[in-house]
């Protein structure tokens, strides 16, 4: 017990410098538990961007595609499915609830959606959580819209508002909007996280209606031009869709009925299983966590080797100190022993420290980065992998320890009860 006592004490004396040393692996710590806990709950939240659905499918296309522009509404389908294949798979016995989707226009730079009222029943994300509304309800009008949190925030609308679409995905329409169709909003959705907050809901109806006309790709003219009213008396029934959430009766048919959408010989159509493409997108992007982590890793190398550079540079000073240990009967390696103690205790007290600022900064901020981030972050003081990366940190640091240590092993042989000028 006593070269932990005397390693207090030496540090004690040094104070400043053992501080600063202390605060160094505390924000390399922190660093890291937050890099950890972010990639794990962006992993997280990425995996749970659609939850409750056992199929989804599309036109012909890669999983990765089809999930992209599905889920994500990143990119677009290479082509639509027509009305009477969403009816032949709405038939199946294994099916219980189909909810279509039809992606391609805009507003502001939002995707557009035009699917049905049962998306907000059947749709989850994280942990199987439902659509909830923060204020007005779904819509229930051909020209009512319900908008994600995202548009709501960025936009600056509520309940009321008046929204109009532009034709095609871009940011910028070029005059090829829909403004003689205008929209209210009828509601907005709670944060979610996922794509959600970012995409206008149209009734499936509601777009057909703002695309007649529009059959030759360019805005109508003259004669062509209807008005809302005018569209309102029109046989609107969907033509297609881009694609089609399904969810079953059981998931022991998921496999079988996934067989028969790639084998459906009307249309070249194909289903994915969610978590399946889900991890092989994920994997894609697996070089991004990993050069995450790499950094946190060197900023905790560089917080060692400072304090390893500490150490050894006020050995010198400490060479009487060294000197009087040895004139009392302390060895070379019990001098060996307090260096090493005094790195243990900066690196353990640095790591508490670290540990304790970063559950901290979860448990006061959870809330607002899960609003504006989407990430789902566990309450936890640390994980078992945290756990891990904090035994290396103080492994790591007793391992750097020992080169300080052994120059001041060496210097307690050599000069004894001299001191160099």
């Amino acid at each position: 017990m006593i070269i932990p006592r005397l390693a207090l004490q030496s540090l004690r004396n040094r104070r400043i410098t053992a501080l600063l040393t202390v605060l160094s692996i505390a924000l390399s710590v922190v660093l890291l538990l937050g890099v950890e806990k972010i990639r794990t709950g962006a992993k997280t939240s990425f995996l749970n961007t659609i939850a409750g659905t056992d199929l989804i499918i599309g036109a012909r296309a890669g999983d990765v595609q089809l999930l992209l522009y599905a889920v994500f509404r990143i990119g677009d389908a290479t082509a639509n499915i027509t009305w009477q294949t969403v009816e032949d798979i709405k038939a199946r016995p294994e099916v219980k609830w189909v909810v279509p989707i039809a992606l391609g226009d805009s507003h502001r730079g939002f995707r557009v959606m035009g699917t049905t009222s049962d998306y907000f029943d059947h749709y989850r994300y994280r942990r199987n959580q439902p659509l909830e509304f923060s204020s007005g309800q779904r819509f229930d009008d051909l020209f009512e819209a319900v908008i994600g949190h995202k548009v709501a925030q960025e936009l600056g609308y509520q309940v009321g508002s008046e929204i109009v679409v532009a034709h095609g995905s871009g940011r910028v329409s070029l005059g090829a909007d829909h403004g003689d169709k205008p929209f209210r909003v009828s509601g907005i959705l709670k944060p979610t996280g996922t794509p959600v907050d970012r995409t206008v809901h149209l009734e499936m109806q509601a777009i057909e209606a703002i695309h007649v006309g529009w059959e030759k790709g360019s805005a109508p003219r003259g004669d062509d031009i209807q008005s809302a009213e005018q569209v309102r008396e029109l046989d609107l029934a969907p033509k297609s869709a881009t694609a089609l959430y399904v969810g079953l009766k059981s998931r022991m048919m998921t496999f079988s009925l996934q067989r028969w959408v790639n084998t459906y010989p009307q249309e070249a159509i194909s289903a994915i299983l969610p978590g399946v493409a889900f991890g092989q997108l994920w994997k894609i992007l697996g070089n991004v966590e990993m050069a995450l982590l790499a950094i946190s890793a060197m900023v905790v190398v560089t917080a060692l080797l400072g304090m390893v550079t500490s150490v050894l540079g006020s050995l010198n000073e400490r060479r009487r100190e060294m000197a009087i240990l040895r004139s009392v009967g302390a060895r070379p390696a019990h001098v060996f022993g307090l260096l090493i103690s005094e790195a243990a205790a900066l690196v353990v007290t640095g790591i508490c420290l670290g540990v304790i600022v970063s559950f901290g900064i979860l448990y006061f901020g959870r809330s607002m980065i899960e609003d504006q981030l989407g990430l789902a972050l566990e309450l936890k003081l640390t994980t078992a992998l945290e756990a891990k990366l904090l035994l290396a940190i103080f492994v790591g640091g007793m391992i750097v320890s020992i080169v300080p240590a052994m120059r001041a092993y060496q210097l307690s042989l050599s000069d004894g009860l001299t001191i160099r000028t």
